[in-house]
């Protein structure tokens, strides 16, 4: 019985590791916005500002970057995003963070790079503590959606927009 109790013991030890992922979307106008990442936790501990240093670029999420996938052309303030897959990363200093979309995926590091743009973040007080980082995807209007990324004490979102101008090869 030992023998096999330590059995179980070592493959449970060699087992690999699987992270939960956390997948939201949001459909406007038929094209799908969707976004997978590993949500870490506060567990205690100071996060912006602390964790996640003020100034140098953080990957939302836990284990590895996110991942952004859309159906159609987006527009953040004026940022085009042709449709397809990317990797979201966060800019953050005390008063203001700016949405980092990169062309990069499956990639362990941040390369500046391989940036399609940013767009600055709104931000505002979490109305009570976050534990467990969010990102939500909601529809705003009819061709409009926000991100919003939520943990700790703050809520920041970017509006985006389904750019149907961009994919009407007649304009």
């Amino acid at each position: 019985m030992g023998r096999w109790l330590s059995g179980v013991f070592v493959i449970a030890i060699l087992a690999p590791v699987v992270w939960a992922q956390e997948q939201v979307s949001v459909v406007i106008q038929g094209k799908t916005v969707a976004v997978k990442y590993a949500a870490p936790s506060m567990n205690g501990r100071k996060v912006f500002g602390a964790a996640v240093p003020y100034g140098q670029v953080w990957r939302i999420g836990d284990k590895a970057a996110p991942a952004l996938h859309t159906d159609g052309d987006l527009a953040f303030y004026g940022l085009t995003v042709p449709k397809g897959d990317y990797t979201l990363y966060i800019l953050p200093t005390a008063d203001k963070w700016q949405l980092i979309i990169s062309r990069q995926t499956g990639a362990a590091a941040y390369d500046p790079k391989m940036d399609v743009g940013r767009a600055p973040m709104t931000l505002e007080k979490a109305p009570a503590p976050v534990e467990t980082c969010k990102v939500a995807l909601t529809k705003t209007a009819a061709l409009s959606g926000k991100l919003e990324l939520s943990w700790e004490n703050v809520v920041a979102s970017v509006p985006f927009r389904i750019d149907m101008v961009g994919s009407d090869r007649e304009w």
